[in-house]
């Protein structure tokens, strides 16, 4: 209130007096020095935190400043969220029930029951065609594997995917869209081979995937729109260090604020170290 009062004395030129009367603010109130720690310190913690993790919300960043050992509850990182301006959101449509439900979808419930993969597209400094094959588990939402090339095919897919299972074993059921990378062949062969059952979206319908979607959204907000890659080798090198960093650092809140390797150790699997070999190559 007191900042809406001298708000009303800078710009209409309101003596204090008539700009307390006109706000209900009593004068005393008004001249009250603030006894409030300003948490500087805080603030400015929490400023870069939100800089590095766009996508991040007042619960992550209180994880994260209880993580490095400050000592602040939950509603005082809101506080302090709203008041300096940290909140990002985006507009989305509003959702239309659907008539009729669709087949319920392969469910998992342990890891390394179900992967979701996806392609995310971008480019170098000269313009030149960039792609990223993403591989996550859906049950525990690690990031299992970043390919990145120029061109990646369903022998580049079928690849990686023989590297995972070579250090995980094979899951159930993989989630991807209708790409002709995913639908060919090759790829056909593969889950014949291990006996996964390949699970299409519907065409148009991106929610079907919506795991993926999701990781794919952090990847290009915190990873690809803050970077600029002036080769494939380079744009590999980073991406293999923030998918560690997903893994290892960044709180997953559909896991209460523990990262997705923390939740794969309580789950009773934990390939956090094997991973780093297969998104290596």
């Amino acid at each position: 209130m007191k900042q809406v009062v001298d708000y009303v004395t800078r710009v209409h030129g309101y003596s204090q007096r008539k700009a307390c009367r006109l706000t209900r603010q009593h004068r005393s109130t008004q001249r009250k020095p603030s006894v409030r720690n300003p948490r500087t310190e805080l603030c400015q913690r929490m400023h870069e935190i939100v800089a590095a993790r766009i996508r991040f919300g007042y619960r992550r960043v209180h994880i994260m400043l209880r993580r490095e050992g400050w000592q602040v509850g939950k509603n005082v990182v809101y506080r302090l969220y709203r008041e300096e301006g940290l909140c990002l959101r985006t507009k989305r449509p509003r959702r239309r029930k659907m008539a009729v439900h669709r087949q319920a979808r392969c469910l998992a419930r342990r890891p390394n029951e179900a992967w979701s993969m996806d392609f995310v597209h971008d480019q170098l400094t000269d313009g030149s065609k960039l792609r990223l094959l993403t591989v996550i588990d859906v049950f525990t939402r690690e990031a299992l594997a970043i390919e990145v090339g120029y061109r990646l095919r369903g022998e580049h897919v079928a690849a990686v995917l023989n590297r995972l299972v070579y250090l995980r074993g094979a899951p159930r059921a993989v989630f991807c869209d209708n790409g002709a990378e995913f639908t060919g062949q090759i790829v056909d062969l593969w889950a014949y081979t291990h006996k996964v059952r390949l699970d299409f979206s519907r065409p148009g319908t991106p929610t079907d995937n919506a795991h993926i979607e999701s990781f794919n959204g952090a990847l290009r907000d915190e990873f690809l729109n803050i970077n600029w890659f002036s080769s494939v080798a380079e744009a590999r090198r980073l991406a293999e260090i923030w998918r560690r960093d997903f893994n290892d650092s960044r709180p997953h809140m559909a896991h209460n604020g523990k990262t997705p390797t923390e939740f794969a150790e309580i789950s009773g699997l934990c390939h956090g170290g094997q991973v780093e070999i297969a998104a290596g190559f």
